[in-house]
């Protein structure tokens, strides 16, 4: 029905910056909020950021001012600029959406997740 892609992972140094990116696709009516979390080893899987379709953004404290946010609404894509990156960003990062979408001539709410990127960060 809908799938969300997500790219962009991978190992940086601290103080490097990495740009996470996830296209959503499939049967879609609306997109509401859409947001990335992250689950680091032995850890629960914690809200990064979000983004609401008008904009509005929201972010966990640990991020602010490093990390931002952003959605391309046409494209149906979100993404996360990180910036000032510490060993402890290292987490499996999964983007969320909130979707409206069209199944059997029908609209349903669906909440629909990506298959997660890693992001290490280490030297």
């Amino acid at each position: 029905q809908v799938q969300l892609v997500e790219s962009g992972g991978g190992l940086v140094q601290p103080g490097g910056s990495l740009r996470l990116s996830c296209a959503a696709s499939g049967s879609i009516f609306s997109i509401n909020t859409m947001g990335w979390f992250r689950q680091a080893p032995g850890k629960q899987r914690d809200v990064v950021a979000t983004i609401t379709s008008g904009g509005s953004t929201n972010y966990a404290d640990s991020v602010k001012g490093r990390f931002t946010i952003s959605r391309d609404n046409a494209k149906n894509t979100v993404y996360l600029q990180m910036d000032s990156l510490k060993p402890e960003d290292t987490a499996v990062y999964y983007c969320n959406a909130r979707v409206i979408a069209t199944v059997s001539g029908s609209y349903r709410n669906l909440e629909v997740w990506g298959q997660g990127t890693l992001v290490t960060v280490s030297s």
